[in-house]
């Protein structure tokens, strides 16, 4: 009755509407999968409590959840052993001593979420792990930081060759997709824009919104002068685990794609089964850390050993979130069809061509924001682009590009997307505020993408693309400026 409706979108808008209101993102969460339960269900209460277990224990063995839980949990022990170690803390009373200005701290934060461009959950709590205590001796709001973070997860992972997401990207389109996913770099416009728009908000330290009033009441917080405690930690005990665990997810990501099978390296790292080798790649960096630990007496092995339930249960509220986020999203996108109605809904509209990248942008964004999901965004609309244009053709290289861009700008401003939830944990931020505080950025460069991704149709060119999204970005800002007196 109401599968692949308009209805089928009122679950999602119902959970973001409520966290928006209520500033409570658990029982939103719930709320929203109780009302597409009781639309699949017919309203049916007693099917409706079935039809929400059954959705959620397959959300979460399906698809490469339960790795991405497991993940994320041997990354929260990594996290606590670092730290417990001491070298988070010689790390930022190095960097303490060398950055002496709040831009340079936070081209530093910028920097580091660059470097980690192998997963947008592993940059996420890296980068919030390692600088947030910097940034909080500098009177840099969580809300500042966690925006740095997101913006250097997911954008920068979409124009990664090496990521999993690329390898996601890959396996949605037939043929050479990492080919393809590698056309597509130069015309993602919101993952480009972005890392314009931070490093534009770090130099000139604007600050839009919600974050105004985020970074104000930061300067009240007392300066914290990092004390490191008696620790035969060094600097290279927190860098060392990082480059270990980024090379070694390059190692796996290439194994789980058989190469050393004799697939060659491009194709195997478009087949790679990125959440299993995360999860590899964090075990042996657990082990690599226990080697490098314990024998130098850096942590003892009782402390060791403590550390993992710890490190567990720093992950359990986002655990909890992303448990609830993918239930709602299979309920979605599964029992309710959205994708369907808006597969439906693009065709019966007969777009002409040279507006369909733009449509795609905010197709994608409005699909992403509903379900928290970009990933499943890509599944829904790039086999929509590659059945209507032949492979090798430029403006599927463009409607790709304006989908991937139109899914990371969604989960951007979506407050049930993972990859948000995780930038909030990675911060240690109130998730609301962060989702508020960073949504004047990302429609400020949404919208010059979409005037980009109007061109683009238009134009067919590269370099005309991004020139009239970095122009229509500076207009955008400058008229927003003005506006309000910045």
């Amino acid at each position: 009755m109401f599968d692949s409706t308009i209805w089928a979108l009122l679950p999602a808008f119902i959970a973001i509407a409520l966290a928006l209101k209520t500033k409570e993102v658990y029982l939103s969460l719930f709320f929203g999968i109780l009302t597409g339960a009781l639309l699949i269900s017919e309203f049916h209460p007693l099917l409706a409590t079935e039809i929400i277990f059954d959705t959620m224990t397959e959300s979460i063995k399906s698809g490469g959840s339960i790795g991405i839980l497991i993940f994320l949990i041997l990354l929260g022990v990594i996290v606590c052993l670092i730290s417990k170690s001491g070298a988070s803390l010689a790390y930022a009373k190095w960097v303490q001593k060398k950055l002496k200005t709040k831009r340079s701290v936070l081209g530093a934060t910028f920097a580091l979420g660059t470097i980690i461009f192998i997963d947008d959950y592993f940059n996420c709590l890296t980068v919030g792990s390692v600088m947030k205590d910097i940034t909080d001796s500098y009177k840099i709001s969580r809300a500042k930081l966690a925006y740095i973070i997101d913006s250097t997860a997911a954008p920068i992972c979409i124009i990664a060759p090496i990521s999993s997401w690329a390898a996601a990207v890959s396996g949605y389109t037939e043929g050479d997709g990492f080919t393809l996913f590698l056309m597509t770099i130069p015309f993602n416009l919101y993952a480009l824009l972005t890392i314009v728009m931070v490093v534009y908000v770090i130099v000139k330290d604007k600050n839009y919104g919600l974050m105004e009033e985020c970074e104000q009441n930061a300067q009240f917080i007392e300066p914290v002068e990092i004390e490191v405690e008696e620790t035969k930690a060094k600097i290279y005990d927190l860098l060392l685990p990082i480059v270990f665990l980024i090379g070694s997810s390059i190692v796996t990501m290439l194994y789980t794609g058989g190469f050393f099978d004799g697939v060659d390296f491009v194709s195997a790292f478009a087949a790679c089964d990125a959440s299993t080798a995360l999860v590899l790649a964090s075990f042996y960096t657990l082990c690599f850390i226990f080697v490098l630990y314990i024998p130098r007496g850096i942590i003892s092995y009782k402390s060791f050993a403590q550390n993992i339930p710890e490190g567990f249960k720093t992950m359990v509220p986002a655990i909890c979130i992303l448990a609830l986020a993918w239930t709602l999203g299979s309920i979605v996108s599964e029992g309710l069809n959205a994708g369907v109605f808006v597969s439906n809904f693009m065709y019966d509209a007969n777009i002409p061509y040279t507006i369909l990248p733009a449509t795609l942008f905010v197709s994608a964004m409005l699909l992403a924001f509903s379900t928290g999901t970009s990933w499943g965004t890509f599944g829904i609309l790039i086999p929509i682009a590659t059945s209507i244009f032949a492979d090798g053709d430029i403006l599927l290289v463009i409607c790709i590009a304006s989908i991937l861009a139109g899914a990371v700008c969604g989960d951007h401003i979506s407050p049930i997307s993972d990859t948000t939830i995780m930038a909030s944990a990675g911060a240690q931020c109130d998730h609301i505020e962060h989702v508020s505080s960073q949504l004047p950025y990302a429609l400020l460069v949404a919208g010059a993408s979409f005037i980009g991704f109007i061109v683009a149709g238009i134009t067919l060119n590269v370099y005309i693309t991004f020139a009239s999204g970095l122009l229509s970005l500076m207009i955008i800002v400058r008229i927003y400026n003005k506006i309000h007196g910045k």
